[in-house]
């Protein structure tokens, strides 16, 4: 009797106390697109975006990734940009897709005869794709 008074209650809590650590922790995921064209001298690019609602694989993809980049190539084409090459560039930290952002534009601001343009955040806005 005196066993299971002092076994039962620390089962519970060692039941308790693991559920806690079986939940999920979401980190944000931060995403910017770029867009070019091998015809064009404009290349488009978005402001650093936070995707709602989304997490990356344990390999550390996103999923869906590809639903991304057309959704920037379905809004350009809407705009009459037509024939464009669309990246999704992805991370879980701000400071590292600050970083590849900076990287990315700074490949293409040197480069005198291309003309990099913003597509602002309320114009066009990554969404999570249907399940």
């Amino acid at each position: 009797m005196k066993f299971i008074k002092n076994v039962l209650p620390a089962i519970v809590m060692l039941c308790v106390l693991s559920s806690f650590s079986l939940l999920k922790k979401t980190q944000p995921v931060y995403a910017f697109g770029i867009s070019a064209s091998f015809t064009d001298s404009i290349v488009y690019y978005t402001e650093i975006q936070v995707l709602d609602s989304v997490s990356l694989t344990s390999e550390g993809f996103l999923p869906k990734r590809e639903a991304y980049s057309y959704q920037l190539k379905n809004y350009l084409e809407n705009k009459g940009e037509a024939n464009r090459t669309c990246m999704i560039y992805f991370s879980d930290s701000q400071k590292k897709i600050a970083s590849e952002f900076d990287k990315i534009s700074g490949k293409y601001k040197k480069n005198k005869t291309v003309s990099f343009k913003k597509i602002e955040k309320k114009d066009f806005q990554f969404k999570k794709p249907e399940e």
